[in-house]
């Protein structure tokens, strides 16, 4: 009686998760010993999918065990990988575990670039595999009771959490098998299974026989809900049904068989009968309808020598009344199972492989905040960058410091000595000249790795297009065009970057241009510099005057300060604090990131007192180039103006702003450099961002043809052939009797060409066929025993010259079949015309009905054939 249901485990198809994972640590994380390490775990955990869904699983704890760890394993990559369509793309296909399929078209399967849809599958595989071990258990121990109800409770479970999660795990129609309707009907036959168990369990161990019917009742009620649950939804497979209303009879039954022994304890012996007849009629039911399925003959001759006995005691001693079936109390009900819930980690022995890689959501908080301080350090050292750059410009208007150096009025300042040297050491225009020409070249690589990433997104949109218009509602996956948002969002970001860039380097040849020939003149030796400055009369009156002295000083502060902003400027960028264990903590405390709130907190501790001294900085060159415009402009007065003066004063404000321009031109030329390069390696990530994706849909986009193709194959292409009338007619035009044998279909060879059967040898006519024949109904011609004369039309020769019989068995007949006999073929020959049984054509006069005219009128004329003998059925 023990018949209990298992699931079967779904299939999945080889995925190799190792190298889109491997691909993803090594754009994500520096090179080392960490990024070595989460790469051995990610081939671990492709060898650990092959040995959970690679290969048939044993009915064992160890099998159950390892499809538990992967589950786990899925588990605790979830937040630390971004699995999708268009980040790490990998495509999990699995078939339909109740679908048998079709010869052409194979099961049913869904493919999804989904994580949640393969924890699906694997969770569905934990409890398929959990009720197949069940029901492998040995129930005539505790032991394997203990096991049985611990494994088909934990099978429910499995069952009730993908019906909560599936639809949000997959954002899609699911297949059959793991749809909510049918994981919920698993959900509880496995429930039902369990308290089944501990029904069987409290028989063996003789308990009360009130509650023995209570655990059997609750049973009863469980597998009654899962029977209605599918009986008009086609999800499971048909043996299920019956099965399931069997056991929800049987279960009822012993509810009531034990329930009848507690009314006999209580003296109440009509109501035991009551019961008893109530338990005979559910195990009868069963007996007469599915006893292919399950074999109750035991509880049947269990409850009917109760019965037997019961009624024989009634009627000689108690005469007790027997009352209805219907006014019978209801018996109670004692649940003592639940489904387990799903709580990670299912697996005893789970090591989370990953344990070293923080989660995705730590990895965006920590992305975030690193560039809130890029953003403070690079506002910073801006500020302080254009701080310099005013003073520079300030004191190059002023001709400062050259102007009171120059006390000679024939000879270069060292200011401009100094600066010139300063310029030949770095290259001078040679090096500006060699950065201008190299950045087309790296803006036009660029421009090239991005328009072939967009051209490749192009491609795929356009096929993705060109089949969604062919296949219509028939083609189900996301469309390309919304699939890219977020990369054509990027690459459109980089378009702009781009464009952008182009104009600065623009701006900078413009700057570079107006002031060539300055930084040109800066890089000669100190001879022709020296002649290309104008002399003029020196101004000794100024040497050693206070207001030149406190140029000096002032002149001497502000370089204070400049060398004071280089070494803050390096301080800020040498800087470092790792957040992730700050994003770790909150994570782990709030069980979310508030990254906002934590990286302006952080930032204010660490740079906090840097941006202080940024401000400080700033404020004393300010007031310090005050002081100094108004020493210069006492000085301005002082100083002995004439032309020649005035001419050479302008040149040394040149040669200084020019080297002003030479030393920000090299800088930005460099950073533009580095910037090139950076985004290159930008752009090539994003490329390979592009060709993985399109890549991951081509893969898909065959899939789905394939799986498309097959789908139309086993569509029907021409209406069903209709069921030749012989096989549903008899040979008098009535209707067959009724056999419990089938009717048999004519034998047909398949693979070779097809051949007309041979002829039957003429029957020996004996006396018995004489006198069989003329005992034929009246009214009805009686068919001769010979063959007739040749019919008019028909010549004899060619009758005489008919070709041989072969010989062997005869041509099989069936009931409603006359028999094999030569057709005519005529032009409009109908390969299926059997005989005129029903049919809207007129009949053949060649074949006839048994009990028809004896013979047919003569052949056409022109049948290439010679005439046939006919030969009457025996």
């Amino acid at each position: 009686m023990t018949n209990f249901i298992s699931v079967q485990l779904k299939k999945a198809s080889e995925v190799d998760l190792a190298k889109p994972l491997c691909k993803f640590i090594q754009q994500s994380y520096p090179g080392g010993d960490a990024q070595a390490e989460h790469c051995r775990a990610a081939e671990e955990l492709s060898k650990l999918r092959k040995s959970a869904l690679g290969r048939p699983l044993d009915k064992h704890e160890s099998a159950l065990e390892t499809l538990l760890r992967y589950y786990d394993q899925l588990c605790s990559i979830e937040p630390k990988f971004p699995f999708s369509e268009n980040q790490v793309c990998v495509t999990f296909t699995w078939k339909d575990a109740f679908d048998k399929g079709s010869l052409f078209g194979g099961s049913a399967k869904l493919a999804l670039a989904s994580l949640g849809y393969e924890k699906t599958c694997v969770l569905f595989n934990c409890g398929a595999l959990a009720s197949q071990i069940a029901a492998e258990q040995n129930l005539d121990n505790d032991e394997g009771l203990k096991a049985a109800a611990k494994h088909y409770q934990f099978a429910s479970g499995a069952f009730q959490h993908i019906k909560d999660t599936v639809l949000s795990a997959l954002n899609r129609e699911p297949t059959v098998d793991i749809s909510p309707d049918t994981v919920g009907t698993l959900s509880l036959i496995m429930l039902a299974q369990a308290q089944e168990v501990f029904f069987l369990k409290a028989t063996r161990d003789k308990m009360k026989d009130a509650i023995i019917a209570k655990l059997a009742n609750q049973a009863a009620d469980y597998y009654g809900d899962a029977y209605k649950q599918c009986q008009y939804k086609d999800t499971l497979p048909k043996e299920v049904f019956p099965v399931l209303a069997a056991k929800h009879c049987i279960m009822q039954a012993n509810a009531e068989y034990h329930q009848s022994i507690v009314a006999k304890q209580q003296k109440k012996f009509g109501e035991e009968i009551g019961r008893l007849q109530h338990a005979a009629d559910l195990v009868k039911t069963v007996a007469s309808r599915y006893d292919e399925y399950i074999n109750v003959k035991d509880l049947v001759d269990k409850i009917n020598r109760a019965l037997t006995a019961a009624k024989k005691d009634n009627d000689f001693i108690y005469h007790d009344r027997v009352p209805d079936l219907k006014d019978l109390e209801s018996i109670g009900k004692a649940s003592l199972v639940k489904s387990t819930p799903v709580v990670v980690p299912l697996s005893q022995k789970f090591t989370d492989l990953f344990e070293k890689m923080v989660p995705l959501q730590v990895q965006q908080s920590v992305s975030v905040y690193n560039q809130r301080k890029a953003d403070l350090v690079n506002r910073s050292i801006a500020q302080m960058r254009e701080a310099t750059n005013l003073a520079n410009g300030v004191l190059a208007s002023l001709n400062l410091p050259a102007a009171i150096e120059d006390v000679s009025g024939d000879s270069v300042p060292q200011s401009i000595l100094n600066k010139s040297k300063s310029v030949i050491e770095q290259g001078g225009i040679q090096t500006v000249d060699q950065l201008i020409k190299d950045l087309p070249e790296l803006l036009q690589r660029n421009k090239e790795i991005l328009d072939e990433s967009l051209r490749l997104l192009d491609e795929e949109e356009t096929t993705d297009n060109d089949l969604r218009t062919k296949f219509k509602e028939r083609w189900q996956r996301t469309p390309s065009n919304e699939l890219y948002k977020p990369l054509r969002a990027e690459g459109a970001n980089y378009q702009n970057i781009l464009s952008k860039a182009v104009q600065a380097d623009g701006q900078v040849k413009e700057r570079y241009q107006s002031h060539r020939d300055t930084i040109a003149l800066l890089c000669k030796p100190e001879s022709e510099l020296n002649a290309a400055i104008p002399s003029a009369n020196p101004a000794k009156t100024l040497q050693g005057s206070e207001v030149v002295n406190v140029l000096r000083t002032l002149l001497a502060n502000l370089d204070e300060v400049k060398k004071e902003r280089e070494q803050l400027e390096n301080d800020l960028k040498s800087v470092n604090f790792d957040m992730t264990s700050k994003f770790l903590t909150a994570l782990a405390q709030d069980g979310a990131i508030n990254e906002e709130a934590i990286s302006v907190t952080e930032l204010d501790r660490i740079y906090g007192s840097y941006t202080e001294k940024v401000q400080e900085s700033l404020k004393k060159q300010e007031e310090l180039l005050k002081n100094i415009q108004n020493a210069h402009q006492e000085f301005s007065k002082m100083k002995q103006s004439n032309n020649e003066s005035n001419l050479r004063e302008e040149v040394l404000k040149n040669l200084a702003v020019a080297n002003d321009n030479f030393v920000e031109l090299v800088a930005n030329l460099k950073e533009g450099t580095k910037f090139y390069n950076e985004l290159t390696e930008l752009l090539l990530k994003f490329q390979n961002k592009c060709s993985d994706i399109v890549f991951a849909r081509k893969t898909e986009r065959d899939e789905l043809l394939k799986d498309l193709q097959q789908s139309i194959a086993r569509e029907p292409s021409a209406p069903s052939i209709p069921v030749p009338t012989y096989q549903t007619t008899a040979a008098g035009g009535s209707k067959p009797a009724a056999s419990s044998t089938p009717t048999p279909a004519p034998r047909t060879m398949v693979g070779t060409k097809p051949q007309p059967p041979a002829r039957p040898p003429p029957p020996v006519v004996s006396a018995a066929g004489s006198s069989s024949s003329t005992s034929a109904p009246s009214g009805t011609a009686a068919a001769p025993a010979a063959a007739p004369a040749p019919t008019p039309g028909a010549s004899a020769p060619a009758a005489s010259t008919a070709p041989s019989q072969a010989q062997g068995p005869p041509y099989p007949t069936y009931p409603g079949y006359p028999g094999y006999c030569q057709m005519p073929m005529p032009m409009g020959y109908n390969p299926y015309m059997y005989g005129q049984y029903s049919l809207p054509y007129a009949p053949s006069p060649v074949f006839q009905n048994p009990g028809q005219a004896p013979y047919p009128p003569p052949q056409q004329p022109g049948y290439p054939f010679p005439q046939q003998p006919y030969y009457p059925q025996q």
